[in-house]
């Protein structure tokens, strides 16, 4: 059955989830704030949920309509099929939200949501009660300027959870934020790779899956594995054909951090995650960092110094960082932070900048282009 899908983006990374999208074959993409739609079928909401590495969730967009009364926001929802989806002992959540529109009381727009459904599923089913007893269906209303938008959540835990990250240190980077920074870089594996702020891990744990070609969702469930429209024989094959597609490319990322505490933890995460023997860990201060190899790649999220009594820690850390990174011949480096004066304290200005959010904090991606390698370097 072809159904309207939606992924779900954090803001600043639509255009790096709608890339992917064309890399696994998908078009006719829809770019909006917060969210790419396209077509696709059962097999594809597997597919996405499985490889897309910056995306938040895979939605089925059920229905579009217009209600600024309970009643239209009722009749809306019940003119949906969703039985064609829902088996009969679904257990249905509802969940919602409102911007800027008439229905501005999220439970009860979510409590009239789920009359109609249930109102739908006894004409369907030609019965008065439901035992909800079997597998789960999240339902979303969301409102914008009266416009209501009815989805279906095929992901359940958010994409971002890949099951590798159980612990984490302090201001941790979502694992879909740090994909977006490493294939933002443009780096390649044939190239050095480091983090001297690594934290858990997460940025250069992303990388080396990226580099391994390694599904972000293989090692993980969904919630729409339980559901009977999709084949259980898709999942398994899913799955089998993301395992052949690990590749075989051997590299080493470096990844440091002046707190031996969260480097254990980032060992763990990678250890964890498939990949530990392509990362290299130390406990190391950033200022210790050096290389005496050509062409590198530093991709690092270093402290933002939002809380008082940081900032001027935090403004001596750029400027070290500036001194350090600058030794580094003909290297790139990439550097994320939401204090609005980094270029400043680094020293240099960068040559693109792009705005992401770091959860509700903006923040700058500041990205320094060194030179791209000679013929001779790949030889």
């Amino acid at each position: 059955m072809e159904y309207t899908l939606i992924a779900t983006a954090t803001f600043g990374l639509e255009s790096i989830v709608a890339s992917e999208l064309k890399e696994l074959g998908y078009d006719d993409l829809k770019i909006e704030n917060g969210k790419v739609t396209f077509q696709g079928d059962e097999r594809d909401i597997v597919t996405c949920n499985m490889w897309l590495r910056t995306a938040d969730r895979i939605l089925i967009k059920m229905a579009e309509f217009k209600a600024v009364t309970f009643e239209e926001l009722f009749q809306g929802t019940l003119a949906v099929d969703w039985g064609s989806i829902m088996p009969v002992d679904a257990f249905m959540h509802v969940e919602g939200k409102s911007v800027k529109s008439t229905l501005f009381s999220v439970p009860d727009c979510q409590s009239i949501v789920k009359k109609a459904i249930i109102e739908g599923m006894k004409r369907k089913y030609k019965r008065d009660w439901f035992s909800e007893e079997g597998p789960r269906y999240r339902v979303e209303v969301a409102l914008l300027k009266d416009i209501v938008t009815l989805t279906l959540d095929t992901s359940g835990t958010g994409l971002h959870k890949r099951g590798y990250r159980e612990n984490a240190g302090g201001a941790p980077i979502k694992e879909t934020l740090a994909a977006a920074l490493v294939l933002l870089s443009k780096w390649e594996p044939s190239r050095l790779l480091a983090d001297p702020m690594c934290g858990s891990g997460t940025i250069p744990i992303e990388a080396a899956l990226i580099g391994k070609n390694i599904a972000p969702g293989l090692n993980r469930s969904f919630i729409s594995e339980q559901w009977d429209i999709i084949p259980k024989s898709i999942w398994e094959e899913s799955r089998r054909f993301a395992k052949n597609a690990v590749n075989n490319k051997e590299f080493k990322i470096m990844a440091s951090d002046m707190d031996g505490r969260v480097i254990r933890t980032a060992m763990e995460n990678a250890k964890k995650a498939g990949v530990d023997e392509y990362i290299s860990f130390q406990k190391m201060p950033m200022q210790d960092f050096s290389s005496k190899k050509r062409y590198g790649f530093i991709i690092t999220n270093p402290p933002y110094g939002e809380r008082l009594g940081e900032v001027k820690q935090v403004e001596a850390l750029y400027k070290d960082m500036g001194e350090v990174f600058s030794r580094l011949k003909d290297w790139s480096y990439f550097v994320i932070t939401a204090h609005p004066e980094f270029q400043k304290h680094f020293g240099k200005d960068a040559d693109k900048n792009r705005k992401l959010y770091n959860g509700r904090l903006k923040c700058y991606y500041y990205q320094y282009l060194g030179p791209k390698p000679e013929k001779k370097f790949y030889e």
